[in-house]
């Protein structure tokens, strides 16, 4: 679908990457082997997306040039919107998240957190879900995305024991107290 409006492979992947999380932060050279593209290529495209305002370098990082997304971009809210729509990340949480009732805090963890569209999900649901009824949604959302879905479901009690595994900043809020979970972080940190 958005192969028909940004005809380059290379941006297409570059704009996933950094708008899916727009925490994450990457260098060339790792681009290309992750993308399986030469250096030139993504080096073309970052350069692009850099001269249009959608990524920005990343101060001094030795000899490496790293880059991320640009948060203050105008576009920036947008271009997060459509990354997540492409995905499917909409529709999880739209299909899961909103029908389960009680849930306090839904994040997204792994390779998707991280920016990387490998085909799986995982999902973390803090609340009392029925774990039942969560599998039927997982299937149908599945089959609407065309991608695999692992939730892990924890009390809040739970998650207040496993807080500390659950590295927030590798892990990209969907739904839920975002004001609670940066509570938690700076209560840890001090």
């Amino acid at each position: 679908m958005i192969e028909s409006l940004i005809s380059s492979k290379t941006r297409i992947k570059l704009l996933l990457k950094f708008f899916l999380n727009p925490d994450v932060t990457a260098y060339l050279r790792g681009l290309a082997e992750e993308f399986g593209e030469s250096t030139n290529a993504v080096r073309v495209e970052l350069n692009r997306l850099c001269s249009a305002g959608f990524l920005e370098e990343v101060p001094e990082q030795g000899r490496k040039r790293t880059f991320r997304a640009c948060k203050t971009h105008p576009l920036f809210p947008e271009l997060q919107r459509i990354v997540r729509k492409v995905l499917g990340i909409d529709q999880v949480v739209e299909g899961i998240v909103e029908r389960l009732g009680s849930v306090r805090l839904a994040l997204i963890t792994g390779d998707y957190a991280h920016g990387i569209d490998s085909g799986i999900i995982d999902l973390v649901l803090v609340g009392e879900v029925d774990r039942q009824y969560l599998g039927g949604l997982i299937e149908i959302v599945e089959g609407m995305i065309a991608r695999k879905i692992r939730a892990l479901v924890l009390t809040p009690e739970e998650y207040e024991t496993l807080r500390g595994t659950l590295c927030p900043e590798e892990s990209l809020f969907v739904w839920g107290e975002r004001d609670e979970m940066l509570r938690e972080q700076v209560r840890d940190a001090g």
